[in-house]
């Protein structure tokens, strides 16, 4: 496991290195992170005027669901995404041939073969928006909700990874996986709405058949205290489920996989 996670960090350094040699990207980036931030803000500005809650959630709650959004965003679209556009292309060229013959885990490796370090400005534009949630409440969380908050935060990502791990291991059958993404990357815009607002079949299905719940929900409301810990250990428990139930497909998908020279 530490050598996984070394050959990672090794990974993710050599990445970023190469990001930060465009310094005018870099600006850029950081300047339309700033201007993403605003927009996401502008639907809950909308939503809230008037009202002082919506499904039992007040202004200063949802911005910390908004938060998580954006934290749980920030890493997908700086290392999961990069990374599984980084593998489509290469089961499309051949190149895959070479990451099966290193001496390393080929998800370990592939999780971490592409990174876009602006989005760090995302993660810490997470970090003053529930600062100032808090800001506007009067008072911040206790130690044991923040320590449940990050917990649930991990579990979060480890949700949103499986499922795309699923999408890569898909690849491994279907090459062209576009619209798939899009899909997914579309319906990830839901978490940024607490999952109480929806009703019926569509909040059944943002808990357990797509877990943006988990993802954003879950971990403000562990924040918030409002967690109980039923609830929180049957998140933590879905997502060890979902990642396990990813691993087993991947190393299906590469049992499958005929190699360019083959």
């Amino acid at each position: 496991m530490m050598h996984a996670l070394r050959v990672m960090g090794v990974q993710l350094r050599i990445s970023a290195a190469a990001a930060m040699a465009y310094r005018a990207d870099f600006l850029i980036e950081g300047a339309m992170s700033a201007a993403w931030l605003a927009l996401t803000l502008l639907p809950l500005i909308v939503l809230y005027r008037g009202r002082a809650t919506v499904a039992g959630w007040d202004e200063s709650s949802a911005l910390i669901v908004i938060a998580y959004f954006m934290a749980v965003r920030a890493i997908l679209e700086g290392v999961v995404s990069p990374s599984f556009v980084d593998l489509v292309e290469r089961i499309r060229s051949g190149a895959f041939d070479y990451v099966l013959l290193k001496p390393v885990d080929a998800q370990v490796l592939i999780s971490a073969s592409a990174f876009e370090p602006w989005k760090i400005i995302d993660l810490l534009g997470a970090i003053a928006l529930a600062s100032y949630a808090f800001w506007l409440r009067g008072s911040g969380p206790a130690a044991a909700d923040v320590g449940l908050g990050l917990l649930l935060l991990v579990t979060g990502v480890l949700a949103m990874y499986a499922l795309w791990i699923l999408c890569a291991a898909a690849s491994f059958w279907v090459v062209r996986l576009d619209n798939l993404t899009y899909l997914l990357g579309a319906i990830f815009d839901t978490a940024r709405w607490p999952v109480q607002i929806f009703r019926g079949a569509w909040r059944f299905v943002f808990t357990f058949v797509i877990p943006v719940a988990v993802m954003t929900t879950y971990p403000a409301m562990a924040l918030l205290g409002r967690l109980d810990r039923d609830t929180a250990l049957a998140t933590i428990g879905g997502s060890l489920v979902l990642l396990v139930i990813s691993r087993g497909v991947w190393k299906l998908a590469i049992r499958s996989y005929t190699s360019a020279s083959s």
